[in-house]
């Protein structure tokens, strides 16, 4: 009888530890680009990329044009407009360089803006899944990070605690 007993409390807690936690995983990037938004957000970000190259062949049409009128008067004007003509092209050169670095930040700002509701969305629905089908935690595939997790599992509250850090 008693190992009758310690037989069935031995399956009770192996039942219990397997129950306790359920891991997912989800391929976000896959999802994203499956998401119909997608289309949306592309075309957007197609066309401010659009409107930057314009400005910027707009920068570089007239230093092109300031190097040609260089040229064409090089050998006839004195050195004090020499040097003055090539600190004009100089500033044009560093602007021109200043406008490739800002644009490609500005490119990943408007990338963000515009993705940001379809991971926002993406996140919510997974939590959904997660949870009508039991999951405590999924991770994302593509990266060492939670799609969700359930909060009962999480120990962030009592680590800081332990450390004496209030929230």
């Amino acid at each position: 009888m008693k190992s009758k007993i310690t037989f069935l409390v031995a399956i009770l807690l192996t039942t219990i530890s397997f129950a306790q936690t359920k891991l997912g995983t989800v391929d976000t990037d896959f999802i994203i680009g499956k998401m119909p938004q997608m289309k949306n957000v592309m075309h957007r970000l197609d066309k401010y990329a659009k409107r930057l190259d314009s400005s910027f062949q707009v920068k570089a049409k007239n230093y092109q044009t300031k190097i040609k009128a260089y040229k064409t008067v090089e050998k006839t004007i004195s050195d004090a407009d020499k040097k003055t003509k090539i600190q004009e092209i100089a500033v044009l050169e560093q602007e021109m360089a200043k406008f490739r670095k800002n644009g490609s930040t500005m490119m990943q700002l408007q990338k963000d803006d515009n993705m940001r509701p379809l991971y926002k969305k993406l996140s919510e629905v997974i939590a959904e899944v997660a949870k009508a089908n039991g999951y405590t935690q999924v991770l994302t595939t593509n990266g060492n990070q939670f799609g969700y997790i359930d909060e009962n599992f999480d120990i962030t509250k009592l680590v800081l605690a332990k450390l004496g850090i209030k929230e």
